[in-house]
């Protein structure tokens, strides 16, 4: 036998070794970011059970939420709390600061208006629920009263400034120009636009409602009428519901869409179970489902 043999027969032993502890070591890093380490963003591998908070206004949409959470989060697996808050813009600063993880009570061009202006980075599932638009009066019996030179109390943000004269346009009150893509009061601070000469009270729109003693005529948002005890019975217009595009939405951070818990709160949120609650508490439509 050649005196090399052996020493082949060694190189090779500790070749086959070598592979081995490889293999081992491979395995056990693998194994390391397969079971301990999270794969993707943290947000995408969130636990479904782990308790999480919503911000909502509180008509309807947390008590929308309370019945979600009361009635049909356990059976899904989630699990969170409601933090009510009545300031609009409180919304989604609540949220990119973290205050919160998710927030329901705006819809898309107001959403679109304040990334615009502050630069938020969110994201939002689909519409749940679309509250009409409404003016309403202490004073007139009918809107053919609205005297001329009248005052009307509108809202002060962009978004829903702009929901309110589609709505006094749709009525003949006002006429909005051509091509104006930022309907705000300017846009009709002329007499070809307004010519019955309506004087327009810009007013944050929670403080609205209690204006009404000092205006002819009050548009307010649906969550606000309704916590001041108002419905559309009472009101002297109502936006229609056909093709609206101000339906409100869940909404959370840019990047944390997939996390299952928003998706599965989202899910529930559309269920069958959730258009049944909006329909029997609000039959006459102040709060109408958006599916």
């Amino acid at each position: 036998m050649s005196s090399t043999q052996p020493e082949i027969r060694k190189k090779r032993s500790w070749i086959g070794w070598l592979i081995a502890a490889v293999v081992v070591v491979a395995v056990a890093v693998w194994a390391i970011f397969a079971f301990v380490v999270p794969q993707g963003d943290s947000e995408d591998s969130a636990d479904l059970s782990t308790p999480f908070t919503v911000a909502a206004v509180p008509v309807p949409h947390a008590e929308i939420l309370e019945f979600v959470r009361d009635e049909l989060a356990d059976d899904a697996g989630i699990s969170f709390d409601v933090e009510t808050f009545t300031d609009y813009p409180l919304g989604n600063r609540l949220l990119v600061d973290g205050d919160v993880d998710a927030n329901y009570f705006q819809h898309q061009p107001y959403e679109d208006a304040q990334v615009e202006e502050f630069g938020y980075e969110l994201s939002s599932y689909p519409g749940v629920h679309i509250e009409p638009y409404a003016a309403f009066s202490d004073s007139l019996e009918s809107i053919d009263e609205l005297p001329e030179g009248g005052t009307i109390g509108i809202t002060n943000d962009p978004s829903n400034q702009s929901r309110a004269l589609i709505l006094l346009s749709e009525a003949g009150l006002i006429e909005l120009p051509e091509g104006d893509a930022e309907l705000t009061v300017l846009a009709v601070d002329n007499p070809e636009n307004n010519p019955s000469g309506y004087v327009f009270q810009e007013t944050d729109a929670a403080q609205l409602s209690r204006a009404l003693p000092d205006v002819d005529l009050a548009i307010l948002n649906g969550n606000y009428f309704l916590d001041a005890g108002l419905t559309l019975t009472d009101a002297l217009l109502v936006e229609s519901i056909d093709e609206n595009p101000y339906s409100n939405f869940l909404t959370v951070r840019e990047g944390e869409q997939d996390d299952p818990r928003f998706v599965e709160l989202n899910e529930l949120l559309h269920s069958p179970e959730t258009k049944a609650y909006i329909e029997e508490n609000w039959p006459g439509g102040d709060v109408y489902p958006a599916f």
